[in-house]
């Protein structure tokens, strides 16, 4: 498969694992980028944006990348707490005073970074307009009693954690997450990566399409369904349904647990702005706030019973596991998505990385997996 942009020799490996991707695993469209101590050492792109009319993946594609805004929303929470206008471990009732009943007083931020707080899904039904309207929401969890003593158990939090950190975030700064983040990281990096896409952004849009025997879902009414679908407000995959992911008007509303948009080069120079600092400027979460954000919280089975598949959560990233997203080592920090979209920083090896894909997969996806053995490669061979 032909690609465009290039690799530094040195990182030649990516390249050739960037194109094996196309022969081995179906890709339609995708791009990877790889920063290393600052600087962009790979940037590839290649495929088909949109498989309706051929249009070709540009450097400048963006794509749905699901659960990569829980990244995001963690830069923002840690960029915060590095500031000193947000405490991590002090109870969310600090800022938002109404969050504070059916107990859920000793509720922490970092309990919700770390998918502990109890709240993993919504009791009350709301419909999409409610969803994208961000009060109806912030109201429902207000109501909220936990499902678990917080703290005692982990489970994914789903949507429920971009609002709850969301909220906070708008408590502290008057900002929603997405403009807070465009604020304080985005524009000033010119980011190619939103919550919320801005209208005039839908042309460099990709479109997503599922890969042929992808797994069936679980029922509507588990745990995990209700989970990622806010009770079946949202749709999953659904992704040309009403409200589906690739509508521009659902991917234009804040959804800050899974409703980020980005390049493969917007979010490679986000973790390469955490770690080491991109175009000679400082590094935008110091060490000691990533050794705080890789201290692992959550691991093994969860409170529902769910297997444990060998993932690690930190406060609001997900950590180096071998068995379930291997990154590089004990540094790493990052967030993947349900397109198999992936990122991750680490400030050891000095690398920000980032790819995104348009065909979904699902489970067994080892297309990012392949992109990061590859640069473990480029980066151990010395």
């Amino acid at each position: 498969m032909e690609h465009d942009g290039g690799a530094d020799e040195r990182f030649g490996a990516v390249a050739d694992a960037f194109r094996r991707n196309f022969d081995d695993h179906g890709e339609l469209g995708a791009a990877v980028t790889v920063f290393v101590g600052g600087r962009a050492v790979v940037d590839l792109w290649g495929g088909v944006a949109d498989e309706r009319d051929g249009r070709p993946w540009e450097r400048d594609t963006v794509v749905p990348v699901f659960s990569c805004a829980k990244g995001v929303v963690a830069v923002c929470a840690h960029l915060l707490a590095q500031r000193g206008l947000l405490d991590l471990d002090a109870p969310v009732s600090r800022y938002w005073p109404e969050f504070a009943r059916g107990g859920k007083e000793a509720i922490t931020s970092r309990m919700v970074l770390g998918h502990r707080a109890g709240l993993p899904v919504l009791d009350r039904v709301l419909s999409f307009e409610e969803i994208a309207g961000w009060t109806p929401v912030i109201r429902a969890i207000e109501e909220q009693e936990p499902l678990w003593e917080p703290g005692g158990a982990h489970e994914y939090h789903g949507h429920v954690f971009g609002f709850l950190l969301g909220e906070v975030i708008r408590r502290i700064t008057g900002l929603t997450p997405g403009a807070y983040f465009r604020e304080a990281v985005g524009d000033e990096l010119g980011l190619r990566t939103w919550i919320g896409l801005p209208r005039d952004e839908t042309g460099s849009l990709a479109r997503l399409v599922e890969a042929e025997g992808r797994p069936a879902m679980p029922g509507p009414e588990t745990l995990i369904m209700r989970t990622v679908t806010m009770n079946g407000a949202l749709v999953f995959p659904g992704l040309d349904e009403p409200h589906g992911w690739n509508d521009p008007a659902m991917l234009g509303a804040e959804f800050p647990g899974a409703g980020a948009v980005s390049s493969a080069g917007g979010l490679a120079a986000l973790y390469a702005a955490a770690a080491t600092g991109v175009g000679g400027a400082g590094r935008l979460l110091t060490r000691d706030t990533v050794t705080d954000a890789v201290r692992e919280l959550s691991a093994g089975t969860s409170w529902s019973g769910f297997p444990d598949l060998g993932a690690r959560w930190g406060s609001g990233f997900l950590l180096h596991a071998p068995r379930f997203r291997p990154m590089l080592g004990r540094r790493s920090f990052g967030n993947d998505g349900a397109g198999g979209q992936f990122a991750f920083g680490d400030d050891e090896y000095g690398v920000g990385f980032g790819y995104v894909a348009n065909r979904m997969i699902g489970h067994g996806d080892g297309r990012a997996a392949r992109l990061v053995a590859a640069l473990r490669e480029c980066l151990t061979d010395r």
